[in-house]
């Protein structure tokens, strides 16, 4: 599995192809995975079903709820039947009317940092024991490394890939007003941040358009 994880080419094709082993592993039909963004932000990523979506899309807009334990406070949930927990009483609300009772969450964590949770659930209030609990911990350690290694892959392309854009339509610049290459560069520079424009959306609609704005 650790091997087939790390083949994955991006981040969603990672986690969905991870809730196909442990899914298998546990015997789980719903099942999601949720990813921790840049400022604590939560988006989930990938789910077996609408079932799991609106499962947690209801946590996100509530605030509470067994993967926001789990990111936040606990390494792992077990809540036999979600609909009678104390521990989310709005979200107990939403989730008895989605039919979800039985609710497995861990934690998808590397040495450094939380990545996100894998929530399993259940139509079946006490569908989960210690023992799934483990074997989901284990799942999602090799899990989380192969979604952190996937994501620091895709950083990296995306920015080879703005530096060769940003280097063609200096390119550009450099042969239409005969500019040195730092006078290009300064010349693209001066116009992201005089319109709060990303330096690389700059140069993608350079290249694009083989003409400039009248204000650059």
């Amino acid at each position: 599995m650790a091997q087939d994880l790390h083949q994955q080419p991006d981040v969603v094709q990672t986690a969905e192809r991870f809730l196909d082993y442990v899914s298998t592993a546990i015997g789980a039909r719903h099942a999601s995975v949720v990813l921790m963004q840049r400022g604590g932000r939560l988006e989930p990523v990938a789910a077996t079903g609408e079932l799991v979506e609106e499962a947690e899309r209801s946590q996100l807009e509530v605030g509470e709820g067994p993967t926001h334990a789990t990111v936040n406070d606990q390494l792992s949930v077990l809540s036999q039947d979600a609909t009678k927990d104390p521990r989310w009483p709005a979200w107990a609300a939403r989730v008895a009317a989605i039919g979800l009772r039985g609710i497995l969450s861990v934690r998808l964590r590397t040495p450094a940092t939380t990545v996100g949770a894998l929530t399993l659930y259940s139509e079946t209030p006490g569908r989960f024991t210690r023992t799934d609990e483990t074997v989901a911990q284990l799942y999602a350690d090799h899990a989380a490394v192969a979604v952190t290694n996937a994501r620091s892959e895709s950083t990296l392309w995306q920015a080879i890939e703005a530096r060769k854009q940003i280097g063609q339509a200096q390119g550009i610049l450099m042969e239409r007003f005969s500019l040195t290459g730092p006078q290009a560069f300064s010349v693209l520079r001066r116009y992201s941040q005089d319109h709060n424009v990303k330096l690389r959306d700059v140069a993608r609609r350079l290249i694009a358009t083989r003409n400039l704005p009248e204000n650059l």
